[in-house]
């Protein structure tokens, strides 16, 4: 029974905190905005001024002007070309980006795990914590539940902006959509706990904002998120696939 009713004390302590998490964003409309425009930037300029998929595209006058067989065989030399970069034919540069910024949210979200905590510790709200009768280990644990919270929710909106300007999902089954979600809620697990461990090794706030801002845009170029793989020069693939 005590063990029952610690598990329990516990359970509330990560809910309490998490929802205190939670509660922190959404009051805050504008930096739920701000977090969110920097990506629909991203997908807007970038995904629709280099669409890389458009340059194998074949012209409709030049379809027109050559023989059917001869246009054939070029755009299924080109759809080749397509499947090897992009791992199908059947998608264009905006989607193929779109669905990539879903990762980039989780990365800023996790990174911002990290400060949530650093501006706890430095407003005096983190003394209080360790000073109250609660568990250490719920405290870290609702700052990563709730920027993987953050995350998802902010990754499904992209997805919802994207969908009226073009985005195109080819989904195989239901499981293959949970495994992508899946892999998304791992992925800020991992980068919250990341951030959460250098905060507390960290002996200022700003040395969290160094560290934070040294990893952002590197993991964001060194990904597939912009690129496929396979056009990266071949040290940078060296360096995505570790």
């Amino acid at each position: 029974m005590a063990e029952i009713r610690r598990e329990g004390k516990v359970f509330t302590e990560i809910s309490a905190l998490t929802m205190r998490e939670l509660k922190k964003w959404v009051n805050r409309p504008v930096v739920v905005a701000m977090m969110l425009i920097q990506p629909v930037l991203w997908i807007g300029l970038f995904g629709k001024a280099f669409n890389l998929t458009g340059i194998f595209k074949i012209p409709p006058d030049l379809l027109n002007s050559l023989p059917p067989f001869v246009t054939q065989q070029i755009q299924g030399m080109f759809n080749s070309i397509i499947a090897r970069l992009f791992g199908t034919a059947n998608i264009d540069y905006f989607s193929y980006m779109a669905v990539g910024m879903m990762a980039v949210i989780s990365l800023f979200a996790g990174l911002q795990t990290g400060m949530s905590l650093s501006w706890d510790r430095r407003l005096g709200y983190l003394n209080k914590l360790l000073a109250a009768p609660i568990s250490r280990g719920s405290i870290i644990v609702s700052k990563v539940l709730g920027g993987t919270i953050k995350a998802l929710i902010q990754s499904l909106i992209i997805l919802a902006i994207a969908v009226p300007f073009g985005l195109k999902l080819n989904v195989a089954g239901l499981w293959q959509l949970l495994a992508a979600i899946l892999g998304l809620v791992l992925f800020a697990i991992g980068i919250g706990t990341l951030m959460i461990s250098i905060t507390l090794r960290a002996k200022s706030w700003e040395t969290q904002m160094a560290v934070m801002n040294l990893l952002n845009l590197p993991l964001m170029f060194a990904s597939n998120v912009l690129i496929p793989i396979n056009m990266m020069p071949e040290w940078l693939q060296t360096v995505e696939k570790l």
